[in-house]
Parts: C-alpha cells; structure tokens; sequence
C-alpha cells in the first residue's frame, strides 16, 4: 500500500469514527472507545493466559479428548459384555 493510499484509507477511517461518534463530545467517545478497546484485549487475550498460568493444574485439550476417547471405548465395551440388569422373574420369556 503506497502512501495516498494510506492516507486515503486514514481519511475514510476518521470520518467513518466522525460518523459513528455523532453529537457526542470527543473526550466522552475517546473514553468510551478506550474502555471497549481494554474490553476486547481482555476478551482476546484471556484463553491465551488463562491456559499459560493454569497449565500445569489443568489437563490439556489432547489429553481431555484423549480422556473422552477412552471413556466412549469403555463405555462401549461395557454395554456389549453387560447383561441384563433385570431380575430373571422380571425378564421376557425365551421363544
């Protein structure tokens, strides 16, 4: 991107600011947009540091899906092998 493009593209930002700010004063707006900017870097950034800082209290996504695998096998073992919980009085007759 050459220069006057930048500067273009600068120009068509602030005004579009301009527009979006409308009556309000600009100090209020600088606050506001301050505020939501902080919000979304928080927004942004917290998986990121969350997962850095409780790294070695908190499994992995490889090894809690590894986990789930494991548990689905089981479970699917346990219900082919599992007989019928109901008493032999309960159960159908075989014919």
């Amino acid at each position: 991107m050459n220069d006057t493009n930048q500067k273009q593209l600068g120009n068509i930002l602030w005004a579009i600011a301009d527009q979006l700010r409308g009556a309000m004063n600009p100090d209020d707006f600088r606050d506001y947009m301050l505020s939501f900017l902080f919000v979304r870097y928080l927004s942004d950034n917290y998986e990121i540091a969350a997962k850095k800082e409780l790294a070695k209290d908190y499994p992995s996504d490889s090894e809690v899906a590894a986990e789930i695998q494991r548990a689905k096998a089981n479970k699917e073992q346990q219900t082919v092998a599992t007989p019928s919980c109901a008493p032999s009085s309960r159960r159908l007759p075989k014919d």
